[in-house]
């Protein structure tokens, strides 16, 4: 049995791609200034607070040995640095360093500007938009199969709270 293609949703699958694409090449250009591949970018981004080495391969979706070549890419930057867990010394945080907040706060503004400027819908259609694609994604799971080291996950990028 074939299935007969929807018109209405093979233009969707375009344009969330397509959208997905437009965001994507910008933050890889904003990363790439920086001399930044795009998984480095993606750590330094959402990098708040301390974090254990096997949380940031978690979130990242990536084996831990991945997370280490990242991490030391980062640290010969001078933008991160490891340090012991006050609370269980066998256990390596990564903190950002002065330099990597700044990096990490140039990135987050660009690409806030980049977004603002794409996202730039009459009236209340931001919203509405950001509400049909939570719910989607909601709905979707949480997908971690499908994502590979460095890709980012929609409850973590760019340090998105919930609404």
């Amino acid at each position: 049995m074939s299935a007969q293609a929807d018109p209405i949703l093979e233009e969707l699958i375009g344009l969330v791609f397509g959208a997905a694409g437009h965001l994507s090449a910008d933050f890889n250009a904003a990363g790439a200034e920086h001399g930044l591949p795009h998984a480095q970018a993606l750590l330094l981004l959402n990098l708040d607070e301390p974090m254990p080495m096997r949380a940031i391969a978690d979130s990242l979706a990536c084996e831990p040995s991945n997370v280490t070549g990242i991490v030391d890419g980062l640290e010969r930057r001078g933008l991160v640095v490891r340090q012991a867990d006050p609370a269980d010394r066998r256990v390596k945080q990564v903190v950002l360093t002065a330099d990597g907040k700044r990096t990490r706060d140039l990135l987050r503004a660009r690409g806030y500007a980049h977004a603002d400027k794409f996202f730039d819908l009459p009236g209340e259609a931001r919203v509405q938009l950001r509400d049909l694609l939570a719910d989607l994604l909601a709905g979707a799971g949480n997908g971690t199969a499908d994502h590979h080291c460095g890709e980012p996950r929609a409850q973590r990028s760019w340090g998105r709270t919930a609404r």
